[in-house]
């Protein structure tokens, strides 16, 4: 089962029945400086994430670290690293595995002040380069989604081009996932691989045509490099 869907038809389906969003606060009064960025869980981060992240998902991340962006004590925006989702993607960028790190997701509230976000993504990179040996940080603005990479180049990014076109996973409540999903896998105590319960199910979802591939284009690559 393979179809293609274009933009405008996604942006509809993920405005259907929208739940009221969790962290909702109007913080554009505020300074961008008056907000604190520090370590949080990805069970913190991963409400924000569904509610303000395009991808909806945390599922199936290889997660490194997980920022919170507070305003007081409200959660305003969060921010998670990872290891690069492409098996050996990262032997494009660095010669070891361990000196590079993909930026995952970045999701703030709407109503923030002007470079909110410009201003998370440097406090970040401002810790990585403390407490770190990263040399090299790369990320993706994905096209199908209509990004360009507007924050990544406000923050000094280098752009690099597009990614081959590929594909993803469409379900029906606008959710999308990588097309390697329904093989992400898991080892139990009894030493027996299985898929993991989440790619089992949006397996299922395929099989029964509720949740389709659609064809992408490629995505912009943006790199920001930690050390000389």
């Amino acid at each position: 089962m393979y179809i293609e869907k274009n933009l405008d038809h996604f942006v509809q389906l993920n405005l259907l029945d929208q739940p009221t969003k969790r962290f909702d606060i109007d913080v554009t009064h505020l300074p961008v400086k008056s907000f604190t960025v520090r370590l949080i869980t990805i069970q913190e981060a991963s409400p924000m994430i569904q509610d303000w992240h395009y991808s909806k998902s945390t599922n199936g991340l290889m997660v490194s670290y997980c920022f919170g962006l507070f305003s007081d004590e409200n959660l305003i925006g969060v921010m998670i690293y990872g290891r690069l989702g492409m098996a050996n993607a990262w032997k494009r960028y660095a010669e070891k595995m361990d000196d590079v790190i993909e930026l995952r997701r970045l999701a703030c509230i709407d109503c923030t002040p002007k470079n909110t976000e410009s201003y998370f993504i440097g406090k970040t990179i401002r810790w990585l380069k403390r407490n770190t040996d990263i040399k090299l940080i790369v990320s993706y603005a994905d096209a199908f989604h209509g990004h360009s990479g507007i924050i990544y180049k406000a923050s000094n990014f280098e752009y690099l081009g597009l990614t081959s076109p590929g594909k993803l996973i469409l379900d029906s409540d606008g959710r999308t996932f990588h097309d390697k999903a329904i093989r992400t896998t898991y080892t139990n105590k009894n030493g027996v691989k299985s898929l993991k319960p989440f790619a089992a199910r949006l397996k299922k979802r395929l099989e029964d045509g509720i949740a389709q591939y659609v064809k992408t284009p490629g995505k912009h690559i943006f790199i920001y490099k930690l050390a000389k």
